[in-house]
């Protein structure tokens, strides 16, 4: 495809207030478990969620998105009780210090957690589940909110031995094409949906390599797509093959680097949300690509 293509004219709505989607929105991670993979008990305690929260607006943030519970390979379910502990008091003080206007997510595959979490203030439902569980398609029609549909096969616990494809594009593709029905035909509109292909989730190597390289095929879906790969396997993996001695042995966080060049990649093929860890380093690259693609759109052809 051309360097600089546009990206697709999608809006999202929720409490009165709309996201445009034809330019790129970075969602900042603020985890509130203390199991997350890179940054597990942080930012578990409110003051450092709140401190951590600025931090990400003062970047470029423009959705913060908040998970209770790790979803890892491998990791443990986390008691609703527990999540809801966690994650409802975090969206109450962000309202509070922040006003109604910055964009909320919450990363969750739990009905009663969702619904809880919007009558505090949350604006839209990331869940890395596709609103498999019990009554969560439901919720999200009653709610009338935003929801990212995500590829994933099994549960955390059973998903890298589920990574088997003769065509990983084709069949992520008609997998989440299955799920929009699925949602659909319990009154989720089909407006109020995004999907995320799922980097990390029940795929190796080779099929990450095939998703990056293919990830514009998606757009057949007609929906915003939202791009997470920050500090994932994957990168490592790369760094691994590089044969650089220096980067062959990464940390989470050292990873940043080549997440913030992966979601440049998902830019240039139509993904309009940036899911990351580290929001200022992904804020430049995307100023960098919006300006050169304005740059050239002024050009004469």
């Amino acid at each position: 495809m051309p360097l600089f293509q546009p990206l697709p004219s999608y809006t999202l709505t929720s409490r009165h207030k709309v996201l445009d989607l034809s330019v790129p929105h970075i969602m900042g991670i603020l985890n509130v478990t203390p199991d997350s993979f890179s940054d597990g008990g942080e930012f578990n305690a409110i003051d450092n969620a709140l401190a951590h929260c600025q931090q990400m607006l003062d970047d470029g943030a423009t959705i913060i998105d908040i998970g209770g519970e790790s979803t890892r390979p491998y990791a443990d379910p986390v008691a609703i009780e527990d999540e809801m502990r966690r994650v409802v008091p975090v969206v109450e003080a962000i309202r509070r210090r922040y006003g109604a206007d910055i964009w909320l997510s919450i990363d969750t595959s739990s009905p009663a957690l969702i619904q809880a979490a919007f009558e505090a203030g949350a604006d839209i439902w990331n869940d890395v589940r596709a609103l498999k569980r019990e009554g969560a398609a439901d919720m999200a029609a009653k709610l009338d909110i935003p929801v990212v549909l995500m590829h994933m096969r099994g549960e955390p616990s059973t998903m890298t031995e589920l990574a088997d494809y003769d065509d990983v594009i084709q069949e992520v593709s008609v997998e989440l094409t299955t799920r929009i029905d699925e949602v659909t035909s319990k009154g989720v509109r089909r407006e109020q949906i995004i999907i995320d292909p799922g980097f990390g989730f029940a795929k190796n190597y080779a099929h990450h390599c095939a998703l990056l390289t293919q990830l514009n095929d998606l757009q057949a879906l007609g929906l915003p797509m939202m791009f997470g790969i920050s500090r994932k396997r994957f990168l490592a993996e790369v760094l691994t093959k590089s044969g650089v001695d220096n980067v062959q042995s990464t940390q989470a966080k050292e990873r940043d680097p080549i997440g913030s060049a992966a979601g440049l990649l998902a830019l240039q093929q139509g993904a309009g949300i940036i899911r990351t860890h580290n929001v200022a380093m992904m804020q430049q690259a995307a100023a960098l690509w919006q300006q050169l693609a304005s740059y050239k759109r002024q050009q004469p052809q």
